[in-house]
């Protein structure tokens, strides 16, 4: 019989292997030497030891899966338990214990860590979605197209959570972004609209600048072609073709019309400029009549003067304020000495003069008289009333006497 610290082999070659339990049988061995036997079954518990090895180095150092790792458990503990090999199988049996909780513990963290996975992947596609609903109001197409897109391509990214939250965190998100599509299609289908109206606008002012560009009516035409701006500015932006085509029409029509306008006004202001200087001439003359000594040969002059003024024409802007001014500067001053012949001459007016000098010095003269009698009297109040009376007819009556003066009488 032959035996070592785990096992033994009896006479009749049965192989034991020692356990905690006690001895327990593990094969039989009759084709040589019992320590030959100890030393093949041995070998077996090395087999086992080295797959255990394994296992926890694939658990411990690899990211094996748990029920991957938890089968191969499995199927370890089976063979120790049934081992036909010699060893501290005991030890392995333990080794395989602690395996299996380290095993459990992997698995209670990768099941925290998928659940906090898919928090964070809910928390993420919630926060996708409330974004999403906040474009879905926007007005900033571009902006929120672009950025509704990147959303999509983030979704994708993110891990599926229970098919229900999913589909239904799904359909807000489709739903904002239908809601965005179908907002931006109406606002750009409204938009076409009135750029096709402002085409339509603009094709019709076009046709009126085309139409105006001859004439030479610059003044009502300039004013026209104003309006037409004013329009053109209200009618909004057609097509960026047609409107770059439509508005190089519209302003070369505008150019005919203004270079044509500015040749004449050119040629105008020449003509008006030899006008000024034969009024100047003219002004000469005019002042020259001043000062008035003879009113019927001044008033003739002016005639004339007038006359030859009328038929020279237009002068330029800037000068006419001050050529008119030193013209009606003559003519004022001999209406002036025209009035005041007539208002010397003037019988009627006299007549009138030296009626109203009569009556005020009647009233002045029976004022006078009251006023003595009040003084004779001693009558103090009236004398103050009577002489307050008496010093604004006397006002009157010199100024009167002075209007009499001036016809002469």
């Amino acid at each position: 019989m032959s035996s070592d610290p785990w096992g033994r082999v009896d006479e009749q070659g049965t192989v034991y292997v020692r356990t905690a339990e006690g001895e327990r049988v593990v094969g039989s061995w009759q084709a040589g030497s019992p320590e030959e036997a100890l030393a093949y079954f041995e070998r077996k518990y090395q087999g086992l030891e080295a797959e255990i090895g394994l296992l926890e180095h694939r658990v411990r150092k690899t990211d094996l899966a748990a029920k991957e790792a938890q089968v191969a458990l499995d199927h370890l503990k089976a063979q120790v338990a049934e081992a036909h090999a010699v060893g501290d199988l005991d030890a392995l049996s333990k080794r395989l214990e602690t395996l299996s909780g380290e095993i459990e513990s992997r698995q209670v963290e990768r099941r925290a860590a998928r659940a906090k996975a898919q928090e964070d992947a809910r928390s993420a596609k919630e926060a996708l979605v409330t974004e999403a609903e906040q474009l879905a109001e926007s007005t900033q197409w571009r902006e929120a197209g672009d950025r509704l897109r990147a959303l999509v391509e983030t979704w994708k990214g993110l891990p599926r959570l229970d098919r229900k939250s999913d589909d239904e965190l799904w359909h807000r998100f489709s739903h904002a972004r239908s809601v965005f599509s179908k907002h931006r299609k109406a606002h750009f289908a409204a938009l076409d609209n009135e750029r096709e109206h402002a085409r339509q606008t603009k094709e019709k002012l076009v046709a009126e600048a085309e139409a105006l560009s001859g004439s030479t009516e610059w003044g009502d035409t300039a004013a026209r072609y104003r309006d037409l701006m004013a329009q053109w500015k209200a009618a909004g932006r057609a097509q960026r073709d047609a409107e770059e085509e439509l508005w190089a029409r519209f302003r070369g029509a505008q150019d005919v019309f203004f270079q044509a306008r500015s040749a004449a006004f050119s040629e105008r202001d020449a003509e008006q400029g030899e006008n000024q200087k034969l009024k100047e001439a003219l002004l000469l003359e005019a002042e020259a009549i001043l000062p008035i000594t003879d009113l019927k040969a001044a008033k003739a002059a002016l005639r004339e003067v007038n006359e030859r003024w009328e038929a020279i024409g237009h002068v330029p802007r800037a000068a006419r304020g001050q050529l008119d001014g030193r013209l009606n500067a003559v003519e004022r001053a001999v209406r002036e000495a025209e009035d005041a012949e007539w208002k010397r001459t003037n019988p009627e007016a006299k007549a009138r003069a030296a009626g109203m000098t009569g009556l005020l010095q009647q009233a002045v003269d029976k004022l006078q008289a009251d006023l003595d009698k009040a003084r004779a009297a001693g009558n103090a109040s009236r004398v103050a009333k009577l002489e307050s009376e008496l010093a604004g007819r006397q006002a009157l009556l010199d100024q009167a006497q002075k209007s009499l003066e001036e016809f002469g009488g």
